[in-house]
Formats: C-alpha cells, sequence, structure tokens
C-alpha cells in the first residue's frame, strides 16, 4: 500500500501514517447533523475540475475549512493549484484552507473521521454510486456533479440512496448548472406564457417537441488556465459515455422546462431510439490534453489503426408524458478560434418556437429567438412579447425583429453569468434547501427519472 498522508494547506505540512487517529477519534468527530447551521465540505476524489469550482467563490453558511480526501497524485495535485489560485487571485480572493488526507484508504478515511456534513464528489464516476451510497449511510450530505451513474446496473443503487437519505433526513443532490443560464430561463419563462407560446406541441419521433444539442470539447480553458484532463476521462467505463454524461444536463432541462415543478416517475418515459458513436483521439491529441506520451493500458482496448475511439457522442429520442424530445451531444477535440463548448435548443409551440442558438452568427453567445411564427400576425407576436419582456423580472429586456419570421430577444451583459459561475448558483441554492432542511417536492423524482432516462438511452443503443 502507499504510504498516506495528511496536508493542511496553507497552515502546515504534516505527514500521518494510515492507522493515525488524529481527528478519527469519537470525542473529535464534528456533528453531522444541520442544527449547527454551518455547513462542513467534505471533498473526496476531486479529479474533475468541477470540484474545484464549487469553491470558486466563498458562502457566508459554509466553513472555510474543508477536508479533502484522495489517493495521491496528478488529480488531486491539480485541485490544489486550483483552490490555491483561487485563494491568490487579485480580485475577491477566496480564503479557504484545504486540510488533505492522501492515501489509498482515503475514502474509509473520510467515513471515519467525520470531519464534515457534506461531501463533494465531482471525479471519476465508476464508483459514484458506490460513494453516494456509503456517504448517505453514513449520514452525510452529498452534492454530487453530474452524472450520478453510469450505468443502468447503478440505478437501483441510486433510488435506495434517495431512500436512505430520506430516511437519515440528508439531501442528495446533483450539480445542474444549466438551469442557471439566461437564456434558458427566459426560454422557460415564455414557453410559460400562452399569450406568446401558446402550448407546447406534442410532436413526434420524427418532429420532436423539444430539441436540445451540446457540443463539447476535450481541450479547453478553466478558470484562464489550459484544461489538463486524467486519462481516465477518455475511459467511458470510468467518465461514462456521451449518452449518461452531458445528456443528464439536457434531460434535467427537458423536464425543467416542459413539465416545471412536477412530480416524475420513470413510467412517464418511453424511449424511442438511442445511437452512439465515437471521437477519434490521436495520440498527438491525447498528449496535448493529458501530458501524457502514451495511452495507459486500460485504454489500448479502445484503440483501432492507431486512434483512440472515445465513445462520447450519443443521440436519444424518447416521449416524456407524451411529449417528444430529442438529445444529442457530440465531443469534438478543440473548439474554433473565438468559440467554446455549444449549446442548441428549441421548444415548439402551437403560437412560435422558442429556439436558442450558439453558433457563428450568435458570435457564439447564447441568443433566444421566437421563431417560425404561426396562429398569430408578426405584429401581433411582437406586442405579445413586449409585454411579456416587461413582466419579467429582468431589468432591460428588449427585442429586435431578424429575417422574416423571427425576433431576437436581447439580454444584458449582467446577466450573462459564465459557466464556472454557475457552479456558485447551484451551491447556494442547494445551501438554501440545506437551511430549510428539505427540497422541492418534484427534486427527487426528478432525478430519479432523468438516471433513468439517461442510463436506458445508453442500454438501447448498446443493444442490451
Amino acid at each position: 500500500m502507499k504510504k498516506s498522508f495528511l496536508i493542511i494547506i496553507p497552515v502546515a505540512y504534516l505527514i500521518s501514517s494510515c492507522g493515525s487517529g488524529g481527528s478519527g477519534s469519537q470525542e473529535e468527530k464534528t456533528d453531522v447533523s444541520m442544527e449547527s447551521k454551518q455547513v462542513k465540505l467534505i471533498t473526496v476524489d476531486p479529479g474533475h475540475f468541477h470540484a474545484s469550482l464549487v469553491q470558486k467563490s466563498m458562502y457566508e453558511q459554509v466553513s472555510p475549512d474543508v477536508h479533502v480526501y484522495a489517493p495521491d497524485g496528478p488529480d488531486i495535485a491539480q485541485h490544489l493549484n486550483r483552490i490555491n489560485g483561487y485563494n491568490t487571485r487579485s480580485a475577491d480572493p477566496t480564503s479557504w484552507n484545504e486540510i488533505v488526507y492522501k492515501g489509498d484508504d482515503f475514502f474509509e478515511k473520510m467515513l471515519a473521521e467525520m470531519a464534515g456534513n457534506v461531501v463533494v464528489l465531482s471525479g471519476n464516476n465508476k464508483k459514484k454510486a458506490e460513494y453516494i451510497t456509503r456517504s448517505v449511510d453514513a449520514g452525510l450530505n452529498v452534492l454530487a456533479d453530474k452524472p450520478m451513474i453510469i450505468r443502468s446496473e447503478d440505478f437501483q443503487a441510486l433510488e435506495n440512496a434517495f431512500k436512505a437519505a430520506e430516511q437519515k433526513g440528508v439531501l442528495l443532490y446533483d450539480i445542474m448548472t444549466e438551469r442557471f443560464e439566461i437564456t434558458t430561463l427566459l426560454q422557460k419563462l415564455l414557453s410559460m406564457n400562452p399569450s406568446v407560446f401558446g402550448t407546447l406541441v406534442n410532436g413526434s419521433e420524427k418532429e420532436p417537441a423539444v430539441t436540445k444539442v451540446s457540443v463539447h470539447h476535450f481541450s479547453k480553458l478553466v478558470s484562464g488556465n489550459p484544461l489538463i484532463r486524467p486519462a481516465w476521462f477518455f475511459d467511458v467505463e470510468q467518465q461514462g459515455e456521451g449518452l449518461v454524461d452531458i445528456t443528464t444536463h439536457l434531460v434535467d432541462l427537458v423536464q425543467w422546462e416542459c413539465f416545471s415543478e412536477q412530480v416524475l416517475s420513470p413510467a412517464v418515459v418511453k424511449m424511442v431510439s438511442a445511437r452512439r458513436w465515437p471521437t477519434l483521439i490521436t495520440d498527438e491529441e491525447f498528449r496535448g490534453v493529458t501530458g501524457l506520451d502514451a495511452f495507459p493500458e486500460y485504454l489500448k482496448k479502445d484503440i483501432k489503426d492507431g486512434k483512440l475511439n472515445v465513445y462520447s457522442n450519443g443521440e436519444m429520442v424518447y416521449s416524456l408524458k407524451g411529449v417528444f424530445a430529442k438529445i444529442s451531444v457530440e465531443w469534438k477535440y478543440k473548439a474554433p478560434e473565438g468559440a467554446g463548448d455549444t449549446h442548441y435548443s428549441t421548444m415548439r409551440g402551437t403560437q412560435c418556437d422558442l429556439t436558442v442558438k450558439q453558433g457563428p452568427d450568435e458570435k457564439y453567445i447564447p441568443t433566444l429567438y421566437a421563431e417560425n411564427i404561426k396562429g398569430l400576425t408578426l405584429n401581433e407576436l411582437e406586442a405579445r412579447l413586449k409585454t411579456a419582456l416587461n413582466e419579467l423580472p429582468y431589468d432591460s429586456l428588449s427585442y429586435e425583429k431578424v429575417g422574416a419570421n423571427s425576433f431576437k430577444i436581447n439580454v444584458l451583459p449582467k446577466y450573462r453569468v459564465s459557466h464556472e459561475e454557475h457552479f456558485a448558483q447551484v451551491t447556494s441554492k442547494y445551501l438554501e434547501f440545506l437551511k430549510e432542511g428539505k427540497m422541492p417536492e418534484w427534486e427527487v423524482p426528478g432525478m430519479i427519472t432523468k438516471y433513468y432516462t439517461t442510463t436506458s438511452a445508453l442500454k438501447l443503443a448498446k443493444g442490451k
């Protein structure tokens, strides 16, 4: 076994053995209940950069002392470097104190010490179902990055974890950042306005009522620095295939926008079709984003004709309560100059369609359109749109006519919050739930339905 050790940052560097009692003694354990109203974070195996983004901001309710448990290696080193970058930045620096335990027994050590009351999970997804289950069984709240599960075989374990969380009075929640993107918010709000949108059509397999397409990139910048991805990120057995990864966000948005605050269940999901295909990665591209000179042994199974086949792409068509939706995700190596990850979304109404585009015409900025106007004249829709925008809780929303049959919605720059900042918004919402001791009644059924949808799509695409 590798040597285990404890690090306290920035105060001191201490080395301890695997068997050290330390803060794991009964007298020193932290009360995991929320009665004290102070949240104490426990970060477990932070292999994905999303773990650090939770700490890009400080929160009044959260202790600056964060206990981190992880195996030694580059993942934990990069995580700590990002936190240190937030602590030392010139504008609005954070003041996190990372208390780090490194060792192969990191998870057992975390459970023995119980040094906080909220476990943050964002890393290798292969064991996430186990980490969630054991954390909840120990009476810990869990804030998990998506996806919570990547295999249909783990779906029952996730359902059981939600039941255990309810019994133990803890909150299990996943990080759905896209609910806070301004054009998505406006799309949802306008779709709920019958004077503008009418009602959502049911659609069909060939012409879905809702279409969502997401394009991501392996090479990108995070917090202004080139992202170094762990090699396991390219192994779908550890990271998850495209149909169960990014699609988690898109399926969530279908539920959140089309059936706002409604209690859903897997029984209302009917999977129609699903397919998957690989992104081909050269050894040079792999080296450019991981820093490794060769593919590790566990990736050799996915190499064909000298290129790594990463099944990060997928498409599903399904119906939810009779409404047809099409979800598609694609991964490319690197975005065009000036671009980044992009999102396309359309909701088809009886009076107009509400569409978010993020292409070259929008300068890669998410932009909402009311288009394909039907049942109303252009002037009628314009008058109703003007009234609807004035009634929304955002300053100075405006519109302009584009083309022959659509309007573009203009948003003030202050509402253009970046993807990285969305993590603070999700965390703040979760902190509100913790303070109240509960989540809205539709959230847990929605998460269960969401992961049933994604894992069912993968199962269908693989012909199982």
